[in-house]
């Protein structure tokens, strides 16, 4: 265990972000305790209403956790639990969660998955919504430092409830308001699909 968590933590250290003092043991410690009756272990969810954090980019996770603790995002489950939390247990558990392997999601609608992809990639010119590739890349791995998220293979149900909210502005922590404006054109089919087709991503 010892030898796999230094291992780790010279791999955040190398990686050359912010996080890289974190304390791996600390964070495994938060994450299988109270993060795991939601966010499952290892931080792969199996209720698809709560968000997969394995191998998710650490500056996101700490920027989500901040924003719930503060108030800038809020949350009915999230707010409670990240409130106690220091910036320090924040740094320590998102980097934990940024090494652990996402696991793969369950088969999604396949008919959607054409037209998901093209929304994905390309977006709608027609409407103006943008591609996602463009912030979370062609694979949708995201950018760490530019806390976007990596989106493959993450919940079909997370990420269509994500958008939806976006659209309707009941979330709106996003810097310079980029996901709203994104989801804003967004129909219910379109968020559907191109939610499917992020599922199917890490297949």
């Amino acid at each position: 265990m010892k030898k796999r968590l230094m291992m780790a933590a010279l791999a955040v250290a190398l990686s050359g972000a912010p996080l890289q003092a974190a304390d791996l043991e600390a964070g495994e410690a938060l994450a299988n305790g109270v993060c795991m009756a939601c966010h499952g272990q290892e931080g792969n969810s199996i209720v698809p209403l709560w968000p997969k954090l394995a191998g998710q980019h650490p500056e996101y996770i700490y920027k989500q956790l901040m924003d719930f603790k503060t108030g800038a995002r809020e949350n009915v489950q999230m707010s409670p639990q990240a409130a106690p939390l220091s910036e320090e247990d924040m740094r320590n558990v998102a980097a934990y969660f940024s090494l652990q392997t996402i696991s793969e999601g369950p088969p999604v609608d396949r008919e959607n998955l054409e037209q998901g992809r093209r929304l994905f990639q390309a977006g709608n010119p027609e409407t103006g919504v943008p591609a996602c590739a463009a912030c979370h890349g062609p694979k949708g791995l995201g950018l760490n430092l530019a806390k976007f998220p990596r989106l493959a293979g993450q919940h079909q149900t997370f990420v269509e409830n994500s958008l939806k909210q976006y659209r309707s502005g009941e979330r709106a922590n996003d810097p310079n308001a980029m996901m709203r404006g994104a989801a804003a054109s967004m129909t219910d089919e379109e968020i559907a699909a191109v939610a499917d087709y992020i599922q199917s991503m890490s297949y």
